[in-house]
């Protein structure tokens, strides 16, 4: 049998392609947000074209600038009588801006205006206003330029879901016996010692659903309610926890016994783990989902925290591992049937 396509991936990507939109022009919009989601070889392509087509324009404006002011000619009647004055023009002329005599003089001079570098062989003198206003303008564009540039290359570097590589969670889940219930666990831990404030974890049940009226849901997301000593959903991710839920009356997983669980295809359990970044103040999210063949039945997992020399250890190479216990291969109603009945 084909295996489900996958609404969220084991790594926490969502398995959605968005097709036909029509709207392209509401991503212009937020143009910010657009760069940062962009792949790093396009983000890094658009940072070296904005800078370049930044120098290009502005260089061609000098270029006009010095071209309209005759400040060309007069280099070019220089360069062939070095001996006529000694600024670099015929005497009594004063160019717009000194030593331009080119376009590739004009560019150079535009990247020293937009980047502060100021070799000095190139300056804007007071004879044009016009060349004054274009300086102006060029360092508020070149300012604008690399607070969005460099905003944008900080916002990818430091994105949430970095945070969220060093979240994991078990590859897979099991159903077995606690406290005479049978329950649905996986294991959940946080391999960086920064801490995770705040912490929530939720689940959620994601199947093919049909309503009374034949309105049918491809994708109908169902809460499951988890089971927490400390109230809610909140966690002190300190160390790996079993996430547990309790199968009753109330939960999608009533009617699923082992016999039955793995024809189950369209079945997806998604869990989502959110907090707060304690190093940064970022909240971040990670995110994996569970298949009907990845949810074991009749197991439990090993234990893997021992305290060692006056501390607690983890050992994470245990961090999935799985052994057989006793569990009843029945539903969850049925096993609550036959309580009652006792």
């Amino acid at each position: 049998r084909e295996r489900r396509a996958r609404f969220v991936g084991k790594n926490g990507a969502c398995n959605v392609a968005h097709k036909n939109i029509r709207e392209q022009g509401r991503f212009l919009q937020d143009v910010f947000t657009t760069l940062v989601d962009l792949k790093w070889p396009h983000t890094l392509l658009i940072f070296t074209m904005s800078f370049l087509c930044s120098w290009l324009l502005f260089g061609m404006v000098w270029w006009l600038i010095a071209f309209a002011h005759g400040d060309l000619d007069h280099s070019t009647r220089l360069q062939r009588d070095p001996g006529e004055g000694a600024a670099g023009a015929p005497a009594g002329f004063v160019p717009c801006v000194t030593s331009i005599h080119s376009f590739t003089s004009a560019f150079l001079f535009s990247i020293e205006v937009q980047v502060t570098i100021g070799f000095g062989g190139r300056m804007v003198t007071e004879e044009c206003p016009a060349a004054i206003l274009v300086l102006i303008v060029q360092n508020i564009v070149g300012l604008v330029i690399n607070a969005i540039m460099l905003g944008c290359i900080f916002m990818k570097t430091s994105q949430a879901h970095r945070r969220a590589e060093t979240l994991i969670f078990s590859k897979h889940a099991v159903i077995a016996l606690r406290e005479g219930k049978l329950c649905f666990m996986l294991r959940v831990g946080d391999l960086r010692k920064s801490m995770i404030i705040s912490a929530t974890i939720r689940m959620q049940v994601v199947k093919k659903t049909a309503s009374l009226e034949g309105e049918v849901v491809p994708l109908n997301q169902i809460d499951i309610q988890m089971e927490n000593p400390v109230g809610g959903n909140s966690i002190f991710l300190v160390s790996p926890l079993i996430i547990y839920h309790v199968i009753d009356k109330n939960s999608p997983l009533y009617d699923i016994s082992p016999m039955n669980l793995h024809h189950h295809e369209d079945l997806e359990i998604i869990v989502i783990l959110e907090g707060v970044v304690e190093t940064t103040g970022i909240t971040t999210q990670a995110r994996t989902s569970y298949l009907a063949d990845e949810i074991l039945w009749g197991q439990r997992f090993v234990p893997i925290v021992a305290e060692e020399d006056g501390r607690y250890s983890v050992d994470y190479s245990k961090f999935g591992n799985t052994v057989k216990v006793p569990t009843p291969s029945c539903t969850a109603r049925q096993l609550e049937e036959d309580k009652s009945i006792m």
